[in-house]
């Protein structure tokens, strides 16, 4: 038997953290979890903590969720993977043909990879070679458009899409160089204007560098509705259907990464149907397992799939050793069965107005600048002065100190810098938002009244 005291040794000792500047992290109390159950996890005391961002938007049923576990388990008595290179299996098929069918009309192949990064690397691929084989007329569309504070993995190719400075600048001489816009920050609105009289400037600037650039232009990348990681921006109703007329009118592809927004998390059950969009290519991956495995899915069109087929030097130059892996895809499966039994999306919608309630009491706090909610992704934006905006300086490492006074009261979120994320779980109870939204509040009011 491990001791709590073996393992924060071990954990220390040998574990290198994702995104974790590790001489801080060894400063702090460690967080060992040992199990899971419903909305909360459990660490290796029986501390209980509720899970407010769903394991950094992943879970959405719960953890241990009977109905997902058995499907795991019945798949794995069958057989735990085989290569999807030149032969099929049964999960994948079953799942290409579910997420074909509630994805929006048109994207009819699908393409399996791992995770985010590979997802949205597989769609960059296909979008270059897609015009490389087209028609010569088209082999100078090798760039990508994408969106200042976007994020779309840590690939290099991805990472080359991205915008969040702080993810990109040690490794910028590795990057391919594209275009990038102005994010829609409404709050932040870099042009300085109100959303009731912009007429979407932010589009304006996008037509710009397509008018200017479109015949080296391969495709625009971004997340609809919510662009996460960049700080739980809410893109303002009316922006992608823009881009979506635009990319149409300038022959430019369009690719939508719902890793993070995908799945129930915006209110519907992908965050480009708010909508009506259809992209070209559709990128999913995270609460795809309903977060229990690893598994992402690129959605491509029919008219991209034709490019590839003929001789061989047309096939898709691209795969992973674990693609379509059954005990993935056996998970998925289980996943949109609970969607579909549950009518989920439907329940979700009183629990989605009711969280709008809770956060008006967020206002009360003079830190808080904005207040940002897409269906069941918040963010919670703190500044030292709300009539300028002006945010505080890093030194006080706010976000941070918020979610080590939550995890002190049970409670486990996540920060962007200084915006507090809140990304419930779908089966999360009201009880629970209650908790989850009051112990924020209090973890907030808390770390402001010591700076």
């Amino acid at each position: 038997m491990y001791t709590k005291e073996m393992l924060e040794k071990w954990d220390l000792e040998y574990v290198w953290h994702p995104f974790t500047q590790m001489q801080q992290y060894q400063e702090t109390e460690t967080l060992m979890i040992a199990k899971g159950e419903g909305s909360y996890l459990y660490d290796v005391e029986g501390n209980k903590y509720l899970d407010a961002v769903s394991s950094i938007w992943l879970n959405a049923h719960g953890h241990a969720r009977p109905e997902i576990n058995q499907a795991i388990k019945k798949q794995l008595d069958l057989v735990a993977h085989s290569t999807l290179l030149g032969q099929a299996n049964v999960p994948s098929t079953v799942l290409a043909k579910k997420l074909v069918d509630i994805t929006p009309a048109g994207l009819n192949k699908v393409f399996y990879s791992d995770d985010g990064s590979t997802a949205t690397e597989a769609a960059l691929k296909l979008a270059f070679q897609y015009w490389q084989q087209k028609s010569s007329e088209y082999q100078n569309k090798t760039k990508f458009i994408s969106l200042k504070e976007g994020y779309h993995g840590d690939t290099i190719g991805s990472l080359s899409v991205g915008g969040v400075d702080s993810f990109q600048a040690i490794f910028r001489p590795l990057l391919f160089q594209g275009y990038q816009a102005e994010v829609p920050y409404c709050y932040r609105c870099p042009w300085g204007l109100t959303r009731e009289g912009c007429d979407l400037a932010c589009t304006q600037q996008v037509e710009k560098i397509m008018q200017a650039n479109h015949q080296e232009i391969a495709a625009l990348i971004m997340e609809p509705e919510v662009i996460a990681a960049g700080g739980m921006i809410a893109v303002p109703r009316g922006y992608l259907a823009k881009i979506r007329q635009l990319c149409t009118e300038y022959h430019i592809l369009l690719i939508l990464d719902e890793v993070a927004v995908g799945f129930g998390r915006t209110g519907k059950m992908f965050a480009c149907q708010h909508e009506n969009v259809t992209p070209d290519l559709l990128c999913l991956s995270k609460a795809i397992t309903g977060g229990y495995l690893p598994l992402a899915a690129t959605l491509a069109t029919s008219d991209i799939y034709q490019v590839f087929l003929g001789s061989e030097n047309k096939k898709f130059i691209h795969g992973h050793s674990y693609t379509g892996n059954q005990l993935g895809c056996a998970a998925a499966l289980a996943n949109l069965e609970i969607f579909e039994r549950e009518n989920l999306l439907k329940k979700m919608q009183s629990k989605i107005d009711y969280l709008s309630q809770l956060l008006q009491e967020f206002w009360q706090l003079d830190h808080v600048g904005d207040i940002r909610q897409r269906g069941f992704m918040v963010g919670i934006e703190l500044v030292a002065d709300r009539e300028t905006k002006k945010p505080f300086s890093p030194e006080y490492r706010v976000g941070q100190r918020v979610i080590m006074a939550a995890r002190k009261r049970g409670l486990l979120l996540r920060p962007i810098v200084d915006v507090i994320e809140i990304v419930p779980m779908l089966s999360i109870s009201e009880t629970e938002l209650e908790f989850a939204c009051e112990n924020t509040l209090a973890s907030i009011a808390t770390v402001l009244r010591d700076i």
